[in-house]
Protein backbone atom coordinates (compact mmCIF):
# COMPACT_ATOMS: atom_id res chain seq x y z
CA UNK A 1 0.00 0.00 0.00
CA UNK A 2 1.44 3.07 -1.19
CA UNK A 3 0.02 6.84 -1.55
CA UNK A 4 -3.65 5.59 0.18
CA UNK A 5 -3.79 2.87 -2.94
CA UNK A 6 -3.35 -0.97 -2.37
CA UNK A 7 -4.06 -3.33 -5.10
CA UNK A 8 -6.16 -6.89 -4.95
CA UNK A 9 -4.78 -9.79 -6.62
CA UNK A 10 -7.95 -12.03 -7.29
CA UNK A 11 -5.75 -15.18 -8.20
CA UNK A 12 -4.33 -14.51 -4.86
CA UNK A 13 -7.61 -14.52 -3.06
CA UNK A 14 -8.56 -17.56 -4.72
CA UNK A 15 -5.25 -19.16 -4.01
CA UNK A 16 -5.91 -18.19 -0.45
CA UNK A 17 -8.91 -19.27 -0.23
CA UNK A 18 -8.50 -22.77 -0.92
CA UNK A 19 -5.65 -22.75 1.66
CA UNK A 20 -8.61 -21.70 4.55
CA UNK A 21 -10.52 -24.44 2.86
CA UNK A 22 -7.76 -27.02 2.68
CA UNK A 23 -6.67 -25.81 6.51
CA UNK A 24 -10.54 -26.26 7.73
CA UNK A 25 -10.73 -29.68 6.49
CA UNK A 26 -7.47 -31.00 8.00
CA UNK A 27 -8.74 -29.42 10.99
CA UNK A 28 -12.16 -31.06 10.52
CA UNK A 29 -10.42 -34.27 10.78
CA UNK A 30 -8.35 -33.76 13.04
CA UNK A 31 -11.61 -32.93 15.43
CA UNK A 32 -13.01 -36.24 14.25
CA UNK A 33 -10.11 -38.44 14.89
CA UNK A 34 -9.65 -36.96 18.44
CA UNK A 35 -13.02 -37.43 19.56
CA UNK A 36 -13.34 -40.92 17.88
CA UNK A 37 -9.85 -41.83 19.92
CA UNK A 38 -11.60 -40.64 23.29
CA UNK A 39 -14.87 -42.32 22.61
CA UNK A 40 -12.25 -45.51 22.41
CA UNK A 41 -10.82 -44.79 25.51
CA UNK A 42 -14.29 -45.49 27.58
CA UNK A 43 -14.83 -43.92 30.71
CA UNK A 44 -11.54 -46.14 32.59
CA UNK A 45 -11.78 -43.60 35.43
CA UNK A 46 -14.28 -45.87 37.85
CA UNK A 47 -17.37 -45.25 39.52
CA UNK A 48 -16.32 -44.24 42.97
CA UNK A 49 -17.24 -40.90 44.33
CA UNK A 50 -13.27 -39.62 42.46
CA UNK A 51 -13.74 -41.45 39.39
CA UNK A 52 -17.37 -40.18 39.29
CA UNK A 53 -15.64 -36.20 40.03
CA UNK A 54 -13.13 -36.74 37.00
CA UNK A 55 -15.85 -37.95 34.99
CA UNK A 56 -18.09 -35.20 35.35
CA UNK A 57 -15.17 -32.93 34.90
CA UNK A 58 -13.21 -34.67 32.12
CA UNK A 59 -16.45 -35.69 29.72
CA UNK A 60 -17.40 -31.49 30.08
CA UNK A 61 -14.07 -30.47 29.31
CA UNK A 62 -14.03 -32.99 26.54
CA UNK A 63 -17.27 -32.06 24.69
CA UNK A 64 -16.71 -28.62 24.82
CA UNK A 65 -13.09 -28.86 22.88
CA UNK A 66 -14.71 -31.46 20.33
CA UNK A 67 -17.15 -28.75 19.54
CA UNK A 68 -14.73 -25.39 19.85
CA UNK A 69 -12.70 -27.76 17.65
CA UNK A 70 -15.70 -28.51 15.11
CA UNK A 71 -16.56 -24.60 15.34
CA UNK A 72 -13.46 -23.08 14.75
CA UNK A 73 -13.22 -25.94 11.98
CA UNK A 74 -16.04 -24.47 10.03
CA UNK A 75 -15.53 -20.36 10.70
CA UNK A 76 -12.16 -21.05 8.82
CA UNK A 77 -14.02 -22.27 6.25
CA UNK A 78 -16.20 -19.65 5.87
CA UNK A 79 -12.72 -17.29 5.84
CA UNK A 80 -11.69 -19.11 2.84
CA UNK A 81 -15.44 -19.44 1.27
CA UNK A 82 -15.11 -15.07 1.59
CA UNK A 83 -12.35 -14.59 -0.02
CA UNK A 84 -13.05 -16.87 -2.76
CA UNK A 85 -16.18 -14.89 -3.07
CA UNK A 86 -14.38 -11.53 -2.59
CA UNK A 87 -11.96 -12.29 -5.21
CA UNK A 88 -14.97 -13.38 -7.80
CA UNK A 89 -16.29 -10.16 -6.64
CA UNK A 90 -13.48 -7.66 -7.27
CA UNK A 91 -12.42 -9.24 -11.23
CA UNK A 92 -16.63 -8.59 -12.37
CA UNK A 93 -15.94 -5.30 -11.06
CA UNK A 94 -12.38 -4.89 -13.01
CA UNK A 95 -14.61 -6.63 -15.74
CA UNK A 96 -17.47 -3.90 -15.55
CA UNK A 97 -15.11 -1.14 -15.07
CA UNK A 98 -12.91 -2.32 -18.44
CA UNK A 99 -15.43 -2.26 -20.18
CA UNK A 100 -17.20 0.27 -19.35
CA UNK A 101 -13.61 2.09 -20.38
CA UNK A 102 -13.23 0.65 -23.39
CA UNK A 103 -17.12 2.36 -24.70
CA UNK A 104 -15.29 5.58 -23.64
CA UNK A 105 -12.83 5.09 -25.03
Amino acid sequence: MADGQFDIKPWELQGEGREFESISNDFARASMALSSGLEALGEPWGDDQIGEYFGTVYTGARDGIIESMDHLSEQIGKIGDGLQQMADAVSRTDEQLSAGLDQVY
